[in-house]
């Protein structure tokens, strides 16, 4: 496995094996004896034919909307400072010497 993600790295690190063709960089792959694995991703163009060489294990990660993000925090009001709230039905100056 260990050959297999340094062949991967090189790969990532050299833009010509990086954007080679399939038949190219199989090849190359050849010459390096990678893993069958590894070939057969490239000749399919489907990664998940590594998974069982690398231990790929889905995870699940449950996203429920019902569930709020920020629970327990205090809200920011650092606009309202520069901002200070007008009352709803203000008094004119003049009524109050009525």
């Amino acid at each position: 496995m260990s050959n297999t993600i340094d062949l991967l790295e090189a790969i990532g690190k050299d833009a010509a094996l990086r954007h080679a063709s399939a038949e190219d960089l199989g090849k190359v792959l050849e010459q390096a004896n990678a893993s069958d694995a590894l070939k057969a991703a490239v000749q399919a163009g489907d990664s998940s034919l590594l998974g069982a060489e690398l231990g790929h294990k889905p995870m699940r990660v449950n996203h429920d909307s019902h569930t709020g993000g920020h629970e327990g925090e205090e809200p920011d009001h650092k606009d309202d400072q520069d901002h200070p709230q007008q009352p709803a039905n203000p008094v004119p100056s003049d009524a109050s010497h009525a």
